[in-house]
């Protein structure tokens, strides 16, 4: 079943994203963490622009440095071994027309799925939907007078790397309670539709 999270289901991409977030591979999803929080962490401190031109220079310092001591190293040991990075100056890192397009599209069905659900929900189409977006503004409100946007950032950071790992192992359980949850709300949506006027749902 796909809803096990296993990596079967998905495309390579999206598969290898699984992975990372599940740390099958410890170094590599420690790595990015890390990284990604680290990097929060310094926008919370500094303009995102010190950030960037920081990185920068950190990069720079760290290839500037490696392509003068393999300069040196190759003067002192007459070698003729070329540039360092040749290998990766020669990949191709240039997107095709296909790969674009195949992105715009996704980007188009994702933006127009959007629109057309928050049509729906704004002019109430459905008014149990409508109320339930509500009180999730509503709650969102709270959430913005508690947490700023990078703090919210790097809680979603946070959970992305560990609440996939907590469900692969207490799957069964979370699973029972969640559905104990959804069948309570369904039961109260039920109850709503049926005595507001308009609130059932068109067959």
């Amino acid at each position: 079943s796909c809803f096990n999270y296993s990596s079967t289901c998905f495309s390579p991409s999206v598969s290898s994203v699984v992975d990372l977030l599940h740390w099958r591979d410890l170094k590599q999803s420690g790595l990015v963490f890390g990284s990604v929080l680290l990097l929060l962490f310094s926008l919370t401190q500094f303009s995102v622009v010190s950030v960037i031109a920081y990185l920068a220079l950190a990069v720079l310092s760290a290839t500037v440095s490696f392509r003068i001591y393999k300069s040196v190293l190759q003067a002192v040991q007459k070698t003729d071994e070329g540039h360092p990075f040749k290998a990766y100056l020669e990949v191709e890192i240039a997107l095709s027309a296909d790969q674009i397009s195949k992105y715009v599209d996704k980007t188009q069905l994702y933006i127009n799925t959007t629109m057309k659900e928050l049509r729906r929900l704004f002019l109430v189409q459905d008014l149990v939907d409508s109320i339930k977006f509500a009180v999730l503004m509503w709650l969102l409100t709270y959430v913005g007078a508690l947490f700023n946007g990078l703090t919210l950032l790097i809680l979603a950071v946070v959970s992305m790397f560990s609440v996939p790992v907590v469900y692969e192992k207490y799957q069964t359980q979370i699973d029972q309670y969640f559905g104990l949850v959804r069948t309570q709300v369904n039961s109260i949506m039920g109850k709503i539709r049926e005595k507001v006027p308009g609130a059932k749902k068109k067959e």
